[in-house]
């Protein structure tokens, strides 16, 4: 809503500044960390409130959880989607039809993390929502946002852009709303997966929501676009905005997240957080390079999916335990060594990420 204050710098010259995407994405994340620091301690006691015994640990996992985690609330996503979505609506252009998707998905994916997250908080049960159907779910919101950027979104939405390959795009024409599903749903999953220790989900998250802040911010720029040699996106640079809520709503979150955790982000969260990424990816036209800058998720994904894979088709496993990062926890490493090493992982594969944009 700020941004139309801009209309009136011919009255208040000062006010032209909120013209400008960068300044609005820094107040964004400003806005969304002083919101969930001011709500944030109401909030955990709430829910600390309705939830009695917390998020249930898993019996298989490492001992250590089940004295350290145990009685921790759950669904501590609903801090971090709700300094977000106000710092998004606050700072961002509303009438960019980009906005409304991202915020569309992350709501609509936060809901599925929420209705997931009650099950097992009611019933003290890791069996949760049905996962078909919520895959099935997921598929139809990321089928409307992929059908809306094709509708509201230029026409060069539906290319693929490949890295380090100057202005070389792949048309996919209809199979692009089948692509940009299986990358948002993937996303959203992916980092849902990763959420296992405390800390180690957020920072990754805003890591990758800083790097797609500045590829939105370029790409959504015909200027830089073209020094660059990426494909210019009109519109997807008020993306930066919305990721830059993000960044101050995570490490809003962060701060009572921090070991020993008083919540977990749950579902809630780490499912809107990654459907947010995947939709500016494939806003920006940077689908690739999301597997680069989240390749912590991958990794973690995918030692799931072959964890699962492999099992079925021979009884044994591959890891001691999946995800990967209770893999390593098996193997005696500690849980901050796991997260700061994986933080570290993060911020080396987003300065991979980056320099996509100017290695062509």
């Amino acid at each position: 809503m700020l941004y139309y204050l801009a209309d009136y710098a011919h009255v208040f010259g000062p006010l032209n500044v909120f013209r400008y995407i960068t300044f609005r994405a820094g107040g964004a994340t400003v806005t969304a960390l002083l919101i969930v620091f001011l709500f944030g301690p109401a909030m955990i006691n709430a829910l600390r409130l309705k939830q009695g015994k917390g998020q249930p640990i898993r019996a298989d996992g490492p001992q250590s959880h089940l004295i350290t985690k145990v009685g921790t609330p759950t669904m501590g996503g609903l801090m971090i989607l709700f300094g977000t979505i106000c710092s998004m609506i606050l700072w961002a252009n509303l009438q960019n039809a980009f906005v409304w998707i991202v915020m569309f998905v992350t709501i609509g994916f936060g809901a599925i993390g929420f209705y997931d997250d009650y099950l097992k908080v009611k019933k003290q049960t890791h069996d949760g929502f049905s996962g078909r159907a919520r895959l099935g779910v997921e598929a139809m919101i990321a089928l409307l946002a992929s059908i809306a950027m094709m509708k509201f979104g230029p026409a060069t939405i539906t290319g693929l852009a490949v890295p380090l390959v100057n202005g070389y795009v792949v048309d996919m024409g209809h199979f692009f709303v089948l692509f940009a599903m299986l990358v948002i749903v993937g996303s959203g999953n992916a980092v849902n997966l990763t959420d296992g220790l405390d800390g180690l989900a957020i920072v990754p998250v805003m890591i990758a929501a800083g790097t797609f802040g500045v590829i939105a911010w370029v790409v959504g720029n015909a200027i830089f676009s073209s020094h660059l040699g990426v494909n210019f996106v009109p519109g997807t640079g008020e993306l930066a905005v919305v990721c830059g809520a993000v960044i101050g709503a995570g490490l809003g979150f962060l701060w009572f997240n921090a070991p020993p955790a008083s919540i977990f982000m749950g579902d809630t969260g780490s499912l809107a957080l990654g459907g947010l990424l995947g939709t500016t990816a494939v806003a920006v036209k940077h689908e690739i390079v999301l597997a680069i800058v989240g390749g912590l998720f991958v990794l973690e994904a995918m030692s799931v999916i072959l964890q699962v894979s492999f099992f079925k088709m021979t009884g044994k496993r591959i890891f001691l335990m999946a995800p990967f990062h209770h893999h390593l926890e098996k193997l005696g490493w500690k849980e901050p060594q796991i997260v700061i090493r994986m933080w570290i992982l993060s911020f080396v594969l987003a300065m991979i990420g980056l320099a996509t944009l100017k290695v062509r």
